[in-house]
């Protein structure tokens, strides 16, 4: 059930005429409490879009009582009218939910530069507030797609209480989130601070190291809200496991859905001297495009990987790095080792290891390759 699997959630997926093909492109998702704490990331990027600055605002006392989501237009770069525009949409929903707009943040996908059918958002808005249901989740996760192929859900569940969770992004997947948008809920008894904590432990390590195509978005945001609605206080670590758990599900269908994508790539580095050295290491080896077009052409092309390595600032000696795909160390000591032919490439899922044999840091970035089905898709994504 997405973000409604926990108590105290209504959420509802419409279609406002946002897109022209007339599929759903509005989304509520409510807290009905008794708790309004929430938390929130968003993107590094220096370019952010509307609804990401009227976000970042309104979550500052860390509470909130609803979001409302649309896809086919991102509302980014649109300059004070798109800013009036975010606005807008908060005070349309707050109307219709009886709070303050301060207490709604607005998330927005879809394409940079366009301003929103403002007349078609707001009649939604309307819309989606009439239809919302505590079996909403899926409606509201299908309703925020853009590129994806699937709509992706997640759940997980602690002693007497639940979190669940909901994103969108096929593209534009790199540090600093990526192009998505992601909604987490949970009816444990929690605070924003807390809840700000495990946000952040759990983001570091998921969302974080997702690495499609190396872009960055401008409308990445990641939401945790809490209802508090099952009475229960959960233990720190157990909470925190349980939001890590569900980011890590709906960042690995980021990477399995991936526009154009035929393989599902994890870069594992491994002995390093330090963990910002492996995920370095691991960022230079999943964005390396000459990697990604070999592993495309399931060709095991371990020179590209000590490449990618090379470039990068981390401890190592060049002639003690090994290198194994799909269990096979193709690179021993910096040169060759197993027979590149005994490595099978033929099925969807992709493992490099790189052994940096410098420390006992590790890291994982999870990417994918790079194939002629991408460049089509984001060729034509404007037309």
């Amino acid at each position: 059930m997405s973000v409604t699997a926990a108590q105290g959630f209504a959420a509802s997926g419409v279609s406002a005429g946002i897109k022209d093909s007339g599929a759903p492109d509005l989304a509520l998702v409510v807290n009905r409490g008794p708790s309004d704490a929430a938390a929130a990331v968003f993107t590094s990027n220096r370019v952010q879009a509307a609804p990401v600055r009227w976000s970042r605002r309104v979550i500052g006392d860390g509470a909130l009582a609803a979001v409302v989501l649309n896809s086919g237009g991102a509302n980014a770069c649109t300059g004070p009218a798109g800013e009036d525009d975010a606005r807008a949409m908060a005070e349309r929903t707050a109307r219709a939910l009886c709070v303050e707009a301060e207490q709604v943040a607005v998330c927005s996908t879809g394409l940079i530069g366009v301003r929103l059918p403002m007349d078609r958002v707001t009649a939604g808005i309307d819309t989606a507030a009439a239809a919302l249901s505590e079996d909403g989740g899926e409606l509201a996760a299908i309703a925020i797609k853009t590129t994806d192929s699937v709509h992706k859900t997640a759940v997980a569940s602690g002693p007497g209480w639940t979190v669940g969770g909901m994103a969108k992004g096929a593209g534009m997947l790199a540090p600093g989130l990526a192009t998505m948008l992601v909604v987490l809920t949970t009816d444990a008894d929690v605070g924003a601070p807390a809840l700000d904590t495990a946000l952040r432990d759990a983001v570091r390590t998921t969302f974080d190291r997702v690495d499609s195509d190396g872009c960055m978005s401008t409308n990445d945001t990641v939401l945790l809200l809490a209802s508090g609605a099952s009475g229960v206080r959960p233990d720190p670590a157990e909470f925190t496991e349980a939001v890590h758990r569900v980011c890590l599900d709906l960042a690995l269908r980021l990477v399995a859905d991936a526009e154009g994508a035929s393989k599902e790539i994890e870069v594992r580095v491994v002995g390093a001297a330090s963990e910002p050295d492996a995920v370095m290491v691991g960022r230079s080896i999943a964005r390396n495009n000459l990697l990604k077009c070999a592993l495309h052409g399931e060709d095991p092309n371990w020179g590209r990987v000590l490449s990618a390595i090379g470039t990068t600032s981390a401890v190592f000696d060049p002639d003690r790095l090994d290198v194994s795909i799909n269990g096979v160390q193709v690179c021993r000591d910096g040169a060759a080792g197993e027979p590149r032919d005994k490595v099978d490439l033929s099925g969807r899922e992709v493992t490099v290891t790189v052994d940096l044999r410098s420390g006992d840091a590790s890291a994982t970035i999870w990417t994918n390759d790079l194939t002629a089905a991408y460049v089509h898709e984001n060729s034509a994504y404007s037309s």
